[in-house]
């Protein structure tokens, strides 16, 4: 009877109030979900630029040279303020000021073209050399000279045949005008462009694939002739091949295409390239103006030229005695 009695006092009560346990449990992490989520939608640029810095170091991918320091501007409170621009410059400026600034312009303008106008003074002393030398062999017929943008191109053209047809092997003829101006190449210190040219003859040549391999090879004779004969540095020289896309005479006249069929020496202008323009211009001027007795006007008003020709772009085109 009294074991009976303990057993049956030792029973505990069902509890009904577990639920709680479990509601208060879901509550708590649904309010740790929305900590989070409202912790996400306001991101701190700095903190989280310092997150992805420490993610990329641990992965092996800083990005900073030291790891662990920020920037002396990145600190809050130390960034660069923007600078206060005095109150005379917030101004309209007064005549006097675009005046000066006018006139500062017009010098800078004027310097650039007298510095083009020197070059060309340069280039057409080379010009008289090449020139001179020719003559006293009587080879100036064979040689086209221009100055332009690019510099002063010596475009051996022959009617003693610098190349025969199909072939990229210099002629007697043309061993000998490079020879006449090779000297004069190798006193200069510019850079030389040799480019070569074919004829619009049609269909491909014989011994090539294309026009474009026959005027690369003929540059390429040219260059090589310079270098390995007439010593004048590698460094210096430079071949490019056109095929038959840049006549120097219209293909249509008569004559054209042994004219065509040439090998260009380029004396490359040494001014800065955005000043080029204005060699072109200067000369542009003196073969209009008659500055270098290029072309002059007779008492009817008509042009006459002396010693040289146009190209149709106002670049004035020399040969010892007038175009061949």
């Amino acid at each position: 009877m009294s074991r009976r009695r303990r057993q049956a006092h030792e029973e505990e009560h069902e509890n009904h109030e577990r639920w709680l346990i479990t509601y208060a449990d879901m509550i708590t992490l649904l309010m740790v979900l929305f900590i989070v989520l409202f912790a996400m939608s306001t991101v701190e640029e700095k903190k989280f630029n310092a997150l992805k810095d420490g993610l990329a170091a641990g992965f092996g991918q800083s990005t900073s040279i030291l790891d662990g320091s920020d920037a002396v501007l990145d600190q809050s409170g130390v960034s660069a303020v923007e600078p206060v621009v005095p109150s005379h410059f917030l101004t309209p400026q007064s005549s006097s000021d675009t005046q000066a600034v006018s006139e500062a312009m017009q010098k800078q303008n004027q310097d650039q073209y007298d510095a083009a106008a020197a070059e060309a003074d340069r280039l057409e002393a080379i010009e008289k050399r090449i020139m001179d030398a020719l003559k006293a062999r009587n080879l100036q017929d064979d040689v086209q000279t221009v100055i332009d943008g690019r510099g002063l191109t010596i475009s051996l053209v022959s009617r003693h045949v610098v190349f025969q047809a199909n072939l990229a092997t210099l002629s007697p003829r043309g061993r000998e005008i490079v020879d006449t101006i090779a000297p004069v190449l190798r006193q200069i210190d510019d850079e030389l462009a040799i480019e070569g040219h074919t004829n619009q003859a049609p269909g491909a040549p014989k011994y090539y694939a294309s026009d474009w391999d026959l005027s690369a090879a003929r540059a390429v004779t040219v260059l090589r002739y310079l270098n390995e004969q007439k010593g004048i540095p590698a460094e210096r020289l430079s071949a490019v091949g056109f095929g038959k896309v840049r006549p120097l005479v219209d293909p249509s006249k008569p004559g054209s295409q042994m004219l065509n069929k040439r090998v260009d020496i380029v004396v490359q202008s040494a001014l800065a390239s955005e000043n080029q323009q204005l060699l072109d211009q200067v000369m542009y001027d003196r073969a209009h103006n008659g500055t270098d007795g290029s072309r002059t006007t007779d008492e009817n008003g008509d042009t006459d030229s002396t010693n040289a020709s146009g190209d149709g772009s106002g670049n004035v085109v020399r040969t010892g005695r007038g175009t061949p």
